[in-house]
Formats: structure tokens, sequence, C-alpha cells
């Protein structure tokens, strides 16, 4: 794409830093050990289902100069308060999920025996002092870094894994290139979550919006931009998550291991599945990589709950100008350190938690994001062509399916 340098882009890697986390580094990794090759049909089905409604939040921005909370409030004002209160809702045990995993992988790679809650506290803080002090500019800037490092160290030990394979299996195990679908429970129960966070929850093309306007502020940029910007992102989420899964499969599928529930163990034996294939030399590549990941995951979340609610707040008119951006940080670093001290490092709870409350809300984002396009003032050259219609309108159909049937397992 000639005219779009690096500089232009950032909002799309920075929902590339949101999404590839605990969806990628957890859900994927377990799903390859857990299954083998055989859930790619799901990762790849979901990413396409979800793809309309991440791509209408860089959109609507870039087209309306708006972000898509402003088109949630020309729905109704109870749209808007539905929203409100969903993030409310569910933001502090998001938050807690990403922070405990990335709390795991800083005692694995730090080797400070210090509580896993007290590590997390740590991070949340950390993290919260740097978006108080510098925002949207220090994550773009650090999120191009963190992109480019973990795709390297990812490709490199997903070669190595499948050259380990390769000498002392052959070409492998035929029936772990098996597509499945799971019958039993916990198979249903893990299928849900995992396909609930991936590539990451939908209400994240909420904050990508906003960070396609606050990009706006400093680099002028167009519909073509933000729209390659959001494809690059989204199409590196894809090829790492398949990347995990693929190193889950290699390295664990068959092993007789499984993956541990609590933070520290996990990040463990992740550190310990990439030297697996890598080789001991790379303990503290990979391990600063996983870290890295996670860091930029909780700092992108941390950030994007606070801005959303703070200009949900502003179209609401409540709180009489007193619900600020500094407000609603406190309030989730506050609630975040409350939960961690309720359930410590159960990493596995927090995660299922969050994945499953974000796979059945997705009906709900997927609706209003395409409602909220097709009532705005759309320029004609950004407006969705025929195609991305049927495939946004086919989407809201299977994701509503997809929630009712699991109600219907669960229930």
């Amino acid at each position: 794409m000639t005219g779009i340098t690096l500089k232009k882009l950032g909002p799309g890697l920075l929902f590339a830093g949101a999404a590839i986390g605990v969806s990628h580094l957890v859900q994927s990794t377990r799903a390859g050990a857990d299954f083998g090759f055989g859930l790619i049909w799901a990762l790849l089905l979901i990413n396409l289902i979800k793809y309309p409604f991440f791509q209408l939040g860089p959109r609507y921005a870039a087209a309306t100069g708006n972000s898509l909370l402003d088109g949630y409030a020309s729905l109704g004002k109870g749209v808007l308060i539905t929203y409100l209160i969903l993030t409310i809702l569910t933001m502090f045990t998001i938050q807690t999920a990403v922070t405990v995993v990335t709390a795991g992988l800083a005692v694995q790679l730090f080797g400070i025996g210090l509580d896993i809650a007290i590590w997390s506290v740590a991070i949340t803080f950390l993290c919260a002092m740097i978006l108080a002090i510098g925002r949207y500019k220090v994550l773009d800037n650090l999120m191009k870094i963190i992109i480019v490092t973990l795709t390297i160290s990812t490709i490199v030990a997903v070669f190595f894994a499948f050259r380990e394979s390769i000498q002392t299996q052959g070409m492998g195990n035929p029936k772990s290139l098996m597509q499945i679908i799971p019958t039993d429970a916990a198979g249903l129960a893990f299928l849900i979550a995992f396909m609930g966070w991936m590539p990451a929850p939908l209400d994240i093309s909420i904050w990508h919006s906003l960070w396609t306007l606050e990009k706006g502020k400093t680099e002028k940029g167009s519909l073509r931009t933000s729209l390659f910007d959001f494809n690059l992102g989204y199409a590196s989420t894809i090829v790492l998550g398949i990347g995990f899964l693929t190193l889950g499969a290699l390295v664990m599928y068959g092993s007789g291991e499984a993956f541990s529930s609590k933070g520290g163990e996990f990040a463990g034996q992740l550190i310990n599945m990439y030297t697996t294939s890598l080789g001991g030399w790379a303990t503290i590549f990979i391990g600063i990589a996983a870290f890295t990941t996670m860091f930029s995951t909780t700092l992108t979340t941390l950030d994007g709950s606070p801005m959303a609610l703070t200009r949900a707040s502003q179209i609401l008119k409540i709180g009489s100008g007193k619900f600020t951006y500094l407000f609603w940080l406190v309030s989730l670093v506050v609630g975040t350190c409350v939960i961690l001290f309720f359930f410590m490092s159960d990493m596995g709870f927090l995660v299922a938690v969050a994945t499953i409350v974000s796979f059945i809300t997705a009906p709900f984002y997927a609706i209003c994001n395409y409602l909220a396009f097709a009532k705005a003032d759309i320029p004609e050259e950004a407006k969705l062509s025929n195609a991305m219609k049927i495939l946004s309108l086919l989407s809201i159909v299977l994701l509503i399916g997809f929630s009712v049937w699991y109600l219907i397992t669960l229930f």
C-alpha cells in the first residue's frame, strides 16, 4: 500500500495488542494441547464471523468522525445504557484475568518469588501510572515494537517445533489433523470460551473507534489507511492464533500433560513449551516476548474500558462531568485489586467466566454495530459492499444461534 507509512498505523496494532493475549497465549495454546489441530475450524470460523463487526469500529470512526458509542446513542438511550451496564459488570473480571496471566509470566521471567496477587497489583498500578501520564502516545509507540517482537518469536518457535516433530515422528500423527466438534460438557464449555475471546470480545470494536479518533488528532488519516491498519492488525491475530494452537498441538498434544489453571504454573508450562521447541537458550527470549504480549494486553484493556465509559458518560450526560477518564481508571484499578484478593491465582475460573460472558453478549454488539452504521450518514465510498452486508447478516444469525445453543446445553 503506497503512501501508508508505519507512522500512520496505530489503532489496528492497538487492537492486535488487546486481542493477542489470553485468547492466544492461554486459549489457543490449550486448544492445541487438548485437541491437536482439531479446533482450527473454530478459530477460522469465529474470526470470519466477527470480522465485519470489528471492521465497523475504524470504518465508522473514519467515515463519520464519531465513535461507535455515538452510533449506539443514535439507536436509543437504552442501547447505550445497556452497554454501560454490561461494561461495568464485566470489565473487572476481564482485567483481573489478563493481569493474573501477566503476573504469572512475570514470576517465571524475573524469578522473584512474590505472591502472584502482589505481582498482579504491582502490574496494575504500573499500567495505571503509564496511562495517567502518557495515554495514547505511549500505547501507539509501544505496540509497534511488541507486535513485531511477538510475531517473529512465535513464527520461529513454530518452525523449530515443526522441525522437531518431523525429526522424531515423521510427518506426525494424521489423526491430529482431523477437525473435532466436542460433544462432552467440558469440551463444549471450552469451545465456547475459546470462541468467546477469539480474537477478542466484540466490544473492543468500540475501543478501536475511539483509538481511531485519538490517532486522528495527531496524524490525519483516511478511510483507506484506517482499514489497511485494521486488516493488518486483524491478520496478525489470526496468524498468531494459529501459531499458538500449532505449538500446543506439536509440543503438548498426546504428551499426557495438561495445562494448569493456576497462573504461575501455567506460565511455567507455556515457557517450557517454547523452550522444548527452541532449546534452553531461548528461555529469556521467549519469556520476555510472552510477558510483553500480556503486559500490552493488560495496558490496552486498562485503557479501553475507562476510555469508553468516559465517552458513554458524556453522551448520557450523567455525573455532571465527574465521571472522567481518571475516575473510571481508578475505579477499574480498585475493583481489579479487590477481585485479586478474593480469587488470587485461580486463572482458569476467571478466564472461563470472562470468555463465556463475552461470547453470550457478542450478538448484542454485532447487532448494535451493524445498525449504528446502517443508520449513520455515511459517504458513498465508505459504505459496505453487498458481500459485506450479506456476511454481516449471516454472522449475526450464527452468533445468536451459537449463544442459544450454548445456553440450551448449559441448562
